[in-house]
């Protein structure tokens, strides 16, 4: 199963015990977030709704390439592979 490194954005630090970044192992996307739901149920709850789905607010690019754009959270996942979590900005 591959090992990946999720990059955590600055405002939700708190909920990864003040860390960047932190690994998390599985052959999708989705498990690698189910698995990093073992250590930091709060941060995934930030990213995922409770049925599942990602947050329409929250944008994961996986070595760069949107994953709503390849498979969603069932795009698979390579060794080494950086997931970033981008939330969406509001503002005016």
């Amino acid at each position: 199963m591959p090992t990946i490194h999720i990059e955590i954005p600055a405002p939700l630090q708190a909920l990864a015990d003040d860390a960047a970044t932190l690994p998390a192992s599985g052959a999708t996307v989705g498990a690698a977030l189910a698995d990093l739901a073992t250590r930091h149920e709060m941060l995934v709850q930030r990213i995922l709704t409770r049925g599942g789905a990602m947050r329409e607010h929250v944008n994961l690019f996986l070595d760069d390439r949107d994953i709503r754009a390849d498979h969603g959270l069932d795009t698979p996942l390579r060794e080494g592979s950086v997931l970033l979590v981008v939330p969406s900005v509001a503002g005016g």
